[in-house]
């Protein structure tokens, strides 16, 4: 069954939207018809349709009235809510007005459509912004209710936070992993969707770590809790998404500011408007009403919504893909982000060593299987990747002897295997051909006879290349910061398509380089860090923007930088980015149609030439229009690549 749309407030407000609609339609054109006025001779003519209109403006209006009157209490007294009570009051007052002078009634029909309109315009905010909060409820979602704590043959149901490190606990299918630990017991598959934005399963066993905020989808797991809740992966990243909004954008300080001081500003030239000319011109009902119009399309509705609602639509829409963004102030600032970068390893490179190629191509099969036999029980991650390469069996019964600083010889029945850089080959006075790629080498020989030579590297990441290119076409410069030695680093930048960087460098260089590269860009620019958040926290930290990769799990990421992609997807980056440029392309569109059409507007009420139907599109009307044009942003987005 399809989840409906709209809640249950929402509900219950488009209905009262739609009778009072109904009711005004049915009165207004009985009006206009027969003339309500007419019902009653004399002075008292306005009392009938006073009494109608008054109904349907209470129904549509009660908490409009109530809101002004709250706030009025608090010393609130100039927001969107006194205006439209101000405004539509002082219609009421001078249609009566009109009435007892003689005059033809007019203002009954305006104060109503005036609050008709203005629910109207909330219903869309109301709508927009549920929309945008839906996209960051999955991350909300994630907080655990309960832990299945175990004590002994049972197991009791606690609150998180009262798990100890060392404890253990049970996560059957169906719930949240509460609390970051490791599998003692049992295999299943998580759905890491809310944390990562993948939709793929993780499968994990005993010995595999577990990240809170993960649900358990097929089978029982025991969980050796390795962090409390407040120091876990789900504490953290609820503690990111809560204060995200707390992050004002220098858009949303600017429409704060400009509210406080724009509206008792219209309120006091909206007075002037009535009393100077009307008592010049002794004709007060028209002063009134246009000073009545120049309040209604004077209220700031559509800045005061649509900015904030653009950014948070942003950061909702961003949130769908696994990129968590601590407020709207980095958001901003991510538009005009021009130079990336990036540590090396862990971020442009997976982190693992991995055989690149065998040389020579020919025997590259039996080079492999010396090398394993030789590396077989080493822990060493050069060595692990020689043996996890070789797909054969490897033949026991050797004895293995490691040569600090040069390598391993393997001995076995009148068999020599050695396996290691240059310096064992000088030693064994093997005749070794150099192999000059970028990484690191271990040459082979068996019995003084040289065999060949592995050439083994860090993995880079299969996205790199592709996100070098798509960050190039966005007009950014790419850097690379990394500890490898310069032929490592010439070969990853040029199989990557990096604009620059930089080898050779310890932590301390990188922050370095940082300052270098902030005092030579551009001062419109903003320079973004991207690391693996862990050894990066002070480089994270120094730079305009600091993006810490596969947020999951790393403390540090989350507490240094300024946005997290939850996935270590580099994909990421040049989709934030577009979301970004999308963002702010919105709220400009919004502030200069806002403004431009208030401004128009004003001008016309002040003059008489716009009534306040007129008043009306330029209060509610810019508004729906500048909401609908906020919820673009929390459209879809094609993460390319």
């Amino acid at each position: 069954m399809k989840k409906s749309v709209l809640t249950r407030r929402q509900k219950r407000n488009l209905i009262r939207i739609l009778v009072s609609l109904v009711a005004f339609l049915a009165v207004f054109i009985v009006d206009k018809v027969i003339s309500l006025g007419s019902v009653v001779e004399g002075s008292a003519n306005w009392v009938f349709p006073f009494a109608l209109y008054l109904a349907i403006y209470l129904v549509i209006g009660y908490d409009v009235l109530w809101r002004a009157i709250r706030n009025i209490s608090h010393g609130q007294v100039f927001d969107e809510n006194f205006l439209m009570c101000l405004a539509t009051i002082g219609a009421f007052a001078l249609a009566i007005y009109r009435g007892v002078s003689g005059m033809e009634i007019e203002g009954f029909d305006e104060a109503c459509a005036v609050l008709l309109f203005y629910q109207v315009g909330e219903f869309f905010q109301d709508y927009a912004a549920g929309k945008s909060r839906k996209s960051i409820s999955a991350l909300m979602d994630i907080r655990p209710d309960y832990a299945n704590l175990i004590a002994g043959e049972s197991t009791e149901r606690v609150d998180p936070s009262q798990v100890k490190v060392g404890d253990y606990i049970r996560v059957n299918p169906g719930e949240k992993v509460p609390l970051d630990g490791v599998v003692v017991r049992g295999a299943s598959s998580l759905d890491t969707k809310a944390l990562t934005g993948e939709s793929l399963p993780r499968e994990v066993q005993e010995g595999d770590e577990v990240i809170s905020g993960s649900v358990n989808t097929t089978s029982q797991l025991d969980v050796r809790v390795e962090k409390e809740f407040y120091d876990s992966t789900v504490s953290k990243i609820l503690e990111l998404v809560e204060n995200a909004s707390e992050q004002k954008s220098k858009a949303e300080n600017f429409i704060t500011k400009f509210a406080k001081y724009y509206t008792p500003t219209v309120v006091i030239v909206a007075v002037l408007l009535a009393i100077i000319p009307g008592a010049v011109t002794k004709d007060w009902s028209t002063w009134i009403y246009r000073a009545l119009s120049f309040l209604v399309v004077s209220c700031p509705c559509a800045l005061v919504i649509s900015i904030p609602l653009s950014f948070f639509a942003g950061i909702g829409a961003a949130s769908r893909y696994g990129i968590l963004i601590k407020g709207s102030n980095y958001l901003e600032k991510f538009n005009k982000a021009g130079v990336f970068v990036f540590d090396k390893t862990g971020t442009l490179t997976k982190g693992n060593f991995a055989v690149a190629s065998v040389m020579p191509e020919e025997r590259a099969e039996e080079v492999l299987r010396l090398a394993a036999i030789a590396e077989r029980d080493s822990n060493h991650p050069i060595a692990r990747s020689i043996v996890d390469d070789y797909k054969g069996e490897i033949e026991g019964g050797y004895t293995l002897t490691n040569i600090s600083g040069q390598g391993v010889i393997a001995q076995k029945e009148g068999i020599e295997i050695a396996c290691g850089n240059e310096k064992l080959m000088r030693a064994q006075g093997v005749d070794y051909v150099k192999n000059e790629g970028a990484g690191t080498v271990a040459y082979v020989s068996e019995n003084g006879k040289f065999e060949g030579s592995i050439l083994i590297r860090d993995e880079v990441k299969p996205e790199a290349k592709q996100v070098m290119g798509q960050l190039a076409e966005l007009g950014c410069k790419t850097v690379m910061l990394t500890g490898d030695n310069e032929v490592v680093a010439r070969q990853v930048a040029s199989d990557l398509g990096v604009s620059e960087y930089k080898a050779s460098l310890l932590p301390q260089n990188k922050v370095e380089e940082v300052e270098k590269l902030l005092a030579a860009k551009d001062k419109k620019q903003a320079l973004c860090f991207v690391g693996d958040g862990i050894n990066d926290a002070p480089v994270l930290m120094r730079s305009d923007i600091g993006i810490a990769m596969g947020g999951v799990g790393s403390d540090a990421a989350i507490e240094a930088s300024d946005i997290v992609l939850m996935h270590d997807d580099l994909k990421g980056l040049p989709l934030a980015k577009r979301i970004a440029r999308k963002t702010m392309a919105v709220v400009m569109e919004n502030i200069i149609f806002s403004i431009a059409v208030k401004v128009i507007i004003l001008i016309l009420s002040a003059l008489g030439i716009a009534n306040m139907w007129v008043a009306v599109f330029g209060d509610v009307g810019v508004a729906v229009i500048a909401i609908l044009n906020a919820m673009r942003v929390n459209g879809k987005y094609e993460k390319k690549g």
